[in-house]
């Protein structure tokens, strides 16, 4: 009996634990948030609660007795309770009165707030309400003064210090670097008493460069000839000293063999296909809206996309990238027709409807433009001058008066005489319609105002309380002490300068961290987006600046940059990590061994067409719709919806194309295995694969071994083979899936397409 009470009471303490600090009575705990939640709250939901919320429920005015500008305030409530308990947003009171629930009250009273406002404060309920801390680590302004000080220590900050190159560290060990990065790397190492990881098998580093640089698997002829350039075998016999020099990654076959095969994927036309994946991330890139209601379409989208991928195959130098996306329009030199469709950067992104005087359009394009291009969350200063960085409303504003003198527009790529031949083949019904498709190509891009205007500071976020007029201009902290004012149009041609200057400290920052986490999975700099306070500090500050100044000698040349990288030792090591450096850095932040990497999405079902024989690899053209089973293009080309984005995008962490994104979520959740072992379109691969195998080789034994060279890019240990042969000889001969039968062959095929092996990266 003793032992039962026991053990309710444990229960009940372990239940009420389990309550919200708000139901037990509790004061709240202090949380802990992330930098990128505290970011997403001053981005998306400070602004909603400041322009609808305040005027009611803030320190001025509490109806209800409730305030919503604290997370104190709102977890102690008014009248009716709690405003929202921290995690719950199906039980909190404020996300049911922002859907207008028919039993309780309907807030805010002048109108529904948009849906992408309903889902912001839901998503920051469930999020656990993040709110910066009370007191930010930058001192505010002086209450006596409402001038923006910028101080000495703010342009002292490791990210605002313009790039210098660093001196070379010595190092113990000076025949394990190939270039100036092992360098640094080493040096590191050393001084924590450890080694870096023994060099990749050749195999599985063709596997990584191909993926790296292409996005594709390289073919088992590929590996083969690789592997024999690698190591060839020596004859004569080769002297102790020659040896040596031959397993050098610098002066011997394994250097010459590794550096010609970059050489060969960076001049692939699929090695351009590859890097645009990692920029439209960054710019958001879609080709509708997330309304269903007068939703501006970008039919013509892709023309942004295949310019994009033709950037990066001819190297366009990165400073040049950048300014054709900000300004193409007013950039003097040839083939400006060609660069115009680099403003769809900004053309083709999202559009806020219920948006009346166009301010959220305007901080989608600043946080774009910012966090993409400079690694700063100057959206955060929309309401208040920044938390935590040096960063004042006024530069906010400043930037918005840029992009609230540029409209979006269409531009024809066919002749007046052509468009008017077009227009009379319409229907009077579709004269009628404003909005109809255009029949001829054209572009989706910006123009300038005829007459551009500054704006006024919105007060705390609020249109209609306006402060000092800011001057379109750069942001204060990169311009100087005397930033002066755009005068040029709208100021993109002066912005995209600023940007692309080589003495911005941020641009080839940010750039080089971008390719350092495409190739090892995590950035020198962890926040890849947020180089400010919120931010993490690089692991290896050092090695960045050195990477950042030699980019920029480079003539900002990106292919240059990842050659560097791909042919040092640090990136060739292998991903074997053992016990000690399991223990000591379990992160891998020393980089003393490769990161074992899943494919995104984009990858792997490129590589599931490429190994069955089906892949379709045209460069560019409009989008293919990723649902018909007759699909064989590489999913670049996937048409890309913010409404309705594919299922298999959305399963496999495809980014949400309405915000732009600085790296890949990597969930594991039975629905993707699911897929794996249900979809059409696994069961079509695995078909495939088997009617390759049968068709391409004898008897069982060799199909096994085909298998794994085409998946895995190695042979078929005996084993291996012992078991797919085992398989393969049993009796059951079918089996049903769906209205597919598959054969054992098939089956084993699909087995294999499934492992962890076909879909990882070592």
């Amino acid at each position: 009996m003793i032992r039962s009470w026991l053990l309710f009471a444990l229960l009940l303490i372990v239940a009420w634990g389990a309550l919200p600090a708000a139901l037990r009575g509790d004061e709240a705990a202090p949380a802990e948030f992330s930098a990128e939640q505290i970011e997403f709250f001053e981005k998306s939901v400070r602004p909603v609660l400041v322009e609808r919320c305040h005027q009611c429920h803030a320190a001025s005015k509490q109806e209800g007795e409730l305030r919503l500008d604290s997370r104190e305030a709102i977890l102690a409530g008014g009248d009716s309770g709690p405003a929202a308990i921290p995690g719950e947003p199906e039980k909190s009171l404020l996300i049911a009165a922002i859907h207008f629930a028919d039993d309780g009250p309907q807030m805010p009273p002048k109108g529904k707030l948009d849906g992408d406002k309903i889902a912001a404060l839901t998503r920051w309920v469930k999020l656990g309400l993040p709110w910066p801390q009370a007191a930010p680590e930058r001192p505010p302004t002086a209450p006596a003064s409402t001038t923006f000080h910028i101080r000495p220590a703010d342009r002292q900050f490791w990210s605002l210090v313009p790039v210098r190159m660093p001196e070379l560290p010595p190092v113990s060990d000076p025949s394990w670097p190939q270039t100036n990065v092992d360098r640094f790397i080493l040096a590191k190492l050393e001084a924590s008493g450890r080694q870096p990881a023994p060099p990749a098998d050749p195999r599985a580093l063709i596997r990584r460069l191909s993926f790296d640089l292409t996005g594709l698997p390289p073919t088992p002829e590929e590996v083969d000839a690789f592997v024999l350039a690698f190591s060839p075998s020596p004859t004569p016999p080769l002297s102790h000293s020659q040896q040596a020099e031959r397993e050098s990654g610098r002066g011997g076959e394994r250097g010459k063999a590794i550096a010609a095969l970059v050489d060969k994927l960076l001049d692939s036309p699929h090695y351009g296909e590859r890097m645009a994946r990692l920029w439209l991330d960054v710019a958001r890139y879609g080709e509708d809206q997330a309304h269903t209601f007068q939703a501006r379409q970008y039919p013509q989208g892709f023309r942004y996309r295949d310019w994009v991928v033709a950037a990066f195959n001819r190297d366009l130098p990165y400073d040049d990238f950048l300014r054709q996306q900000i300004a193409a329009d007013l950039l003097d030199g040839p083939d400006k027709t060609e660069r115009l469709a680099a403003l769809g950067f900004f053309a083709c992104g999202p559009v806020y409807y219920g948006d009346k005087n166009g301010m959220d359009q305007v901080a989608d394009r600043i946080d774009t433009l910012t966090r993409g291009m400079l690694g700063l969350t100057v959206a955060c200063a929309r309401c208040h001058d920044h938390k935590f960085d040096p960063i004042s409303t006024v530069d906010y504003y400043a930037l918005a008066g840029i992009f609230a003198s540029t409209d979006y527009v269409e531009l024809p790529l066919v002749s007046a005489a052509e468009i008017e031949a077009s227009e009379k083949t319409l229907s009077e019904q579709e004269r009628k319609n404003k909005n109809r498709p255009k029949k001829y190509p054209f572009l989706h891009a910006i123009a300038d105002q005829p007459t551009p205007r500054n704006m006024r500071v919105h007060l705390r976020g609020n249109a209609e309380t306006l402060g000092e007029e800011a001057p379109r201009r750069f942001v204060e902290v990169l311009a100087g002490d005397s930033p002066q004012p755009f005068t040029r149009g709208s100021g993109r041609q002066e912005l995209a300068e600023a940007i692309a200057s080589p003495d911005n400290p941020l641009t080839p920052r940010v750039l080089v961290n971008r390719l350092w986490q495409q190739h090892f999975g995590r950035g020198l700099v962890r926040t890849a987006s947020n180089f400010g306070i919120l931010g993490e500090r690089p692991t290896h500050p050092e090695m960045l600046d050195y990477l950042a100044a030699k980019f920029v000698a480079s003539g900002w040349s990106i292919k240059a940059l990842q050659r560097e990288i791909v042919l040092s030792a640090t990136y060739q090591q292998s991903a074997f990590a053992d016990e000690a450096s399991r223990e000591t850095d379990p992160e891998n932040l020393l980089v003393g061994r490769m990161n074992r990497r899943r494919l995104e999405v984009e990858a792997w079902r490129d590589a599931l067409l490429a190994v069955t024989g089906r892949l379709d690899d045209r460069i560019g053209g409009p989008p293919v719709d990723l649902a018909d089973a007759n699909n064989r293009r590489r999913t670049l080309y996937a048409k890309i919806s913010r409404h309705e984005l594919d299922p298999l995008l959305r399963l496999f962490d495809f980014p949400d194309p309405n915000i732009t994104s600085d790296q890949r979520a990597v969930t594991t959740v039975p629905l993707q295995q699911l897929f794996v072992l249900n979809s059409d379109f696994m069961t079509a691969a695995a078909q495939a694969l088997a009617g390759r195998l049968q068709g391409e080789t004898a008897d069982d034994a060799s199909r096994i071994q085909r298998a794994y060279e085409l998946l895995y890019s190695r042979p078929a240990s005996e084993r291996e083979v012992a078991i797919g042969r085992e398989f393969l000889s049993a009796t059951d001969e079918s089996v049903e899936t769906k209205k597919v039968r598959l054969t054992r062959w098939e089956r084993y095929a699909q087995a294999l397409l499934a492992a962890n092996e076909f879909m990882y990266v070592d």
